[in-house]
């Protein structure tokens, strides 16, 4: 009969497992095991020693002269005492929480039950301090695995209350009645409470097992979104990549709608409402400003939403920042009817998403930063090498030298000045604004021989700038494109100015022609992309404006002002170096 109740008993074992595991706070010492605040540690002790004081109130009072139980009194005679589950919380608190966790649920139960009265009082006091250091003991021994297994918590709780039982023998007066409740309570309770602290155990690790496959799936899930999507997000973040990024997350996550932004306007909308949440559109939802500002995930209802559109049925979102490096780029957003759709699986799924998103990016960076390394070094090995360049100038130092031999020799000096400067170019990554200008000079010295009739150089240098430092072979190129682009259609009076100013902390370089000017729609991808170009390769612009961005900051990218036959500027500013 006994050993039926006792087993009665573990389905509020059970059920206070489970509730248990649904407990925040609970978790976390799962995870930290024995890493917890010294104020958590009061609370776990708490928590549990009022677990083994309900196990205590939930036992059966027994009478060793008398074979009847009876429930729920709040004080026992000198002749009674109580069969009960109170070892269970104990032993869960030590193989849990460590030793001194273990103890304290132990001092916390012992004391109840000592206060509770009966003959047995004082053994079982101490038997319970005694189970909680012996579990806490196990706990701290088993801490590097996440979890003690049920079978060896069962043999704890085994041991546990057959200790209680020697205790009892040991310490309990008069031995005959102490030996008779012995012999009545002995097994029934090392047994059922032996196999309730497994069964704690167990529901606790059947939890956290299914939440760990459940995280496993949505992490596959993740891994194979970001490999469907890595071919786009490889080449940036731009309208075409976010587009056919989101129609592939639209198939795998059961959401209304998937939308991707840049920090200023909507790139991608796929899904409901399509229709006025378009691509293109600035951004006008404050809670997507906040996630670009703050770089945090938010979980936001249909008023945060903002939509201008009546019937709108997108109701709920989840919005994630995307990131380049320490830089936040866009967002990521999930719609859906409302919030009670958006569970804690489907937040960190659309966390993962972000971040894997977010790499993506970085690889678009850095696969663009190779790119333009090789452009660049395969552009100095051109300006190196040039043949044209080269057979041309040679041609007008050969013309010269029976004419003009002064001029020849000069030509010659500003030739070998030019092809040293290129070859130390390519072999160091900055120079000074200072060696910029030698080796400009020296180039427009040969071009200005060749074009005697038809090209002008002015400069406007400001001595105390040209310590500024920037990538090297920058001002050449901009150089260049003004002669090659400028120059094509006037015939004569072509003006090329080259202006190095400093203006405070900053240094301001400018190269400006009177020349054909650049057409608007030309104009506006200059920067962005690669252009192409009959009389040159098409990357000269965009490759120095990026190396520029790289090295000296996104405030130092190239500024180009032109109008169709009105000439050109093409500018950078600097920091000042400080002397």
């Amino acid at each position: 009969m006994l050993i039926a109740a006792m087993v009665e008993r573990l389905g509020i074992i059970v059920t206070i497992a489970f509730v248990m595991t649904r407990i925040s706070f609970f978790r976390h010492l799962i995870e930290k095991r024995t890493h917890v605040k010294k104020s958590q540690t009061v609370l776990l002790i708490l928590l549990f020693g009022f677990f083994g004081i309900v196990g205590t109130y939930t036992g059966l009072i027994v009478n060793p002269f008398q074979e009847e139980y009876t429930k729920w009194q709040w004080h026992l005679q000198q002749n009674e005492a109580i069969a009960n589950s109170r070892v269970i919380g104990v032993v869960v608190a030590g193989l849990l929480g460590g030793p001194w966790i273990g103890l304290g649920a132990g001092l916390v139960a012992g004391v109840h039950r000592f206060f509770l009265g009966g003959f047995t009082a004082f053994s079982c006091g101490i038997s319970t301090v005694l189970a909680g250091l012996l579990a806490g003991w196990i706990g701290k021994r088993e801490k590097k695995n996440r979890l003690v297994s049920p079978q060896k918590a069962f043999l704890v709780g085994f041991i546990a209350e057959g200790m209680q039982m020697l205790l009892i023998l040991l310490l309990s007066k008069p031995f005959d009645d102490a030996y008779l409740l012995v012999s009545d309570i002995g097994w029934p309770m090392i047994l059922a409470n032996g196999v309730g602290t497994g069964i704690f155990l167990l529901i606790i690790k059947s939890v956290f097992q299914e939440e760990e496959r459940m995280g496993a799936a949505q992490s596959q899930k993740a891994l194979r979104l970001a490999d469907s999507t890595v071919q786009y997000m490889r080449k940036g973040l731009n309208a075409s990549s976010a587009r056919a990024t989101c129609e592939i997350l639209m198939r795998d996550v059961n959401a209304l709608a998937v939308s991707i932004t840049n920090t200023s306007h909507i790139l991608a909308h796929v899904g409901l409402a399509s229709d006025h949440h378009h691509e293109g559109r600035p951004i006008q939802t404050e809670a997507t400003k906040r996630v670009i500002e703050t770089g945090e995930l938010m979980k936001v209802g249909r008023e945060d939403i903002q939509c201008d559109r009546s019937g709108c049925p997108l109701g709920a979102a989840i919005m994630a920042p995307l990131l380049k490096g320490d830089d936040i780029v866009g967002t990521l957003k999930f719609y859906f009817h409302s919030e009670k759709e958006i569970s804690p699986i489907l937040m960190e799924l659309t966390k993962g998403i972000a971040t894997l998103l977010s790499h993506q990016l970085e690889l678009a960076e850095i696969d663009t930063h190779k790119e333009l390394a090789k452009e660049s070094e395969v552009k100095a090995l051109q300006a190196q090498i040039n043949p044209h360049f080269l057979f041309n100038t040679i041609n007008v130092i050969v013309s010269l030298t029976r004419i003009n031999p002064d001029k020849a020799r000069t030509l010659l000096i500003s030739l070998s000045q030019f092809v040293r400067q290129n070859l130390t170019g390519s072999t160091k990554s900055t120079s000074t604004l200072k060696e910029e200008g030698q080796h400009v000079k020296a180039y427009l010295a040969i071009e200005e021989a060749r074009f005697f009739d038809r090209l002008k150089v002015e400069y406007e240098i400001d001595e105390d700038a040209l310590q500024a430092k920037v990538p090297s072979i920058t001002l050449q190129p901009l150089v260049e494109n003004a002669i090659k682009h400028g120059m094509k259609k006037v015939e004569e009076g072509f003006v090329l100015t080259i202006s190095i100013r400093k203006e405070g902390e900053k240094v301001t370089v400018s190269v400006t022609d009177n020349g054909c000017g650049i057409a608007e729609d030309r104009l506006s991808k200059l920067l962005s992309e690669p252009v192409e170009s009959e009389a040159g390769t098409g990357i000269g612009l965009y490759n120095v404006n990026k190396r520029l961005e790289m090295m000296m900051g996104k405030e130092a990218g190239l500024k180009i002002s032109s109008a169709k036959g009105s000439g050109t500027t093409v500018a950078f500013t600097l920091r000042s170096e400080k002397e």
